[in-house]
């Protein structure tokens, strides 16, 4: 639990540095201006944080870094879930077998 206090901490920490990134375009955004295929790229079909800010904050870095944070927290939410899921349907037994023929204190 300490590590994935620690991995969660130091991703909100690096979202506080995301609005110094650079603007310039990512390499596949780079290659379809280089190549001339940008103009047929389609919107997603849906954004949950759209352009990576939110538009009712005024400050164009401020928003950039709450839409990092809420990303990060959203991530580790999801994940934490699936994984505490995952934990409690391993711990079951499966049907038909009691606790003690796992354990193999009660052999056939």
């Amino acid at each position: 639990m300490l590590l994935v206090t620690v991995g969660v901490a130091t991703a909100l920490i690096i979202t506080l540095f995301s609005p110094f990134a650079s603007s310039s375009p990512d390499g596949l955004e780079r290659v379809a201006e280089d190549k001339g295929f940008i103009q047929t790229q389609k919107s997603p079909p849906y954004e949950i944080i759209a352009d990576y800010a939110f538009p009712w904050v005024e400050n164009e870095k401020a928003a950039t870094v709450l839409a990092g944070m809420t990303g990060v927290l959203i991530v580790a939410g999801l994940t934490s879930g699936l994984a505490f899921g995952l934990q409690r349907l391993g711990k079951r037994t499966p049907a038909g077998t009691s606790k003690e023929q796992i354990a193999g204190n009660g052999r056939r």
